[in-house]
């Protein structure tokens, strides 16, 4: 089948590409709950001669991939004897069965890129993590930081901190009340907290309420942070403006809301500066088709004569 060469089919050729290249920008710019926040891995390295460690491993990933699409949190054990493994994961309370399958099954791959075959090894995703650790690995405090972050901009006075400490108080006893998952406005601030599945409510509550403290003493008057205890984690984001509306988990708003670490003006420029590349990219292309389809049908009505 030729190319098209009427001026309307041209022209209509021309818009299909570039309103193709503009969803393309828009999917490209937008942040979604498979940015990764944090990777933990065992320094000391799994020694298997034999290949029983890593389809152990295999095996377990396996199970806790096909269990992301029926619940939200799920830990199980695999192996025998002295290679035991236990493994779990667990995707943020918001999550649909489809997204949180969707979150957990990148993680096998992730584990195995970033960490290799560790002893123990934790991947955290904006939406989900999964970790796993050998039989004989030292335990550690459910309220240990793993990972903290806290925003750029200093917003202190103007009642930011009564502010913030109200919605925080908010999280506490939301949070033993919802099952371990929360979140909440509360005048221009946006929280959220969660706790590892099969971690009670009085020790949900005390793992939340050190999480506050912590982001409290360590992000002072930051606009934003995020913090990660070994059994629990909060973030929080103060929006001078209003907190935004959130359509999905999914969506670059909501996304914006969960991992507000990053200014939202250096977002809005990389937005920016993807979406002008490929909008010029779709115009230079559209205008080159255009050429050579008028060039084909010059050199057609030339041979007709």
């Amino acid at each position: 089948m030729g190319l098209p060469t009427t001026p309307f089919h041209i022209f209509s050729l021309f818009l299909v590409i570039f309103a193709n290249l503009e969803l393309l920008a828009e999917a490209k710019s937008a942040p979604d709950y498979n940015t990764l926040v944090y990777k933990g891995c065992a320094k000391q390295s799994l020694s298997d001669p034999t290949g029983i460690y890593s389809q152990a491993i295999s095996t377990l990933f396996g199970t806790l991939v096909s269990q992301s699409s029926k619940t939200r949190f799920f830990k199980t054990t695999t192996g025998s004897s002295q290679t035991t493994i236990t493994g779990l994961f667990q995707c943020r309370g918001d999550l649909s069965n489809v997204d949180c399958y969707n979150c957990v099954s990148r993680l096998p791959i992730l584990t195995d890129k970033l960490c290799g075959k560790p002893v123990a090894a934790r991947i955290q995703l904006l939406g989900c993590y999964m970790m796993y650790q050998v039989a004989g690995f030292a335990q550690i405090s459910g309220l240990e930081l793993l990972y903290k972050t806290c925003g750029r901009t200093n917003v202190g006075g103007s009642g930011f901190e009564e502010r913030r400490d109200t919605a925080f108080s908010t999280l506490e006893s939301g949070v033993t009340s919802g099952n371990g998952f929360y979140t909440t406005s509360y005048e221009s601030m946006f929280v959220l907290g969660q706790c590892q599945g099969d971690l009670g409510s009085s020790d949900c509550a005390s793992c939340v309420k050190t999480a506050v403290q912590r982001a409290q003493v360590e992000c002072g008057s930051s606009s934003s942070g995020q913090i990660y205890l070994h059994m629990c984690f909060i973030t929080y984001a103060y929006y001078p403006n209003g907190v935004p509306k959130m359509s999905s988990p999914s969506s670059s708003s909501s996304s914006s809301l969960y991992n507000p670490s990053s200014s939202s003006s250096d977002r809005q420029q990389d937005t920016g500066k993807t979406v002008a590349i490929i909008l010029g990219g779709a115009a230079g292309v559209g205008f080159l088709i255009i050429c050579m389809l008028f060039a084909r049908s010059l050199l057609k009505k030339h041979d007709d004569y």
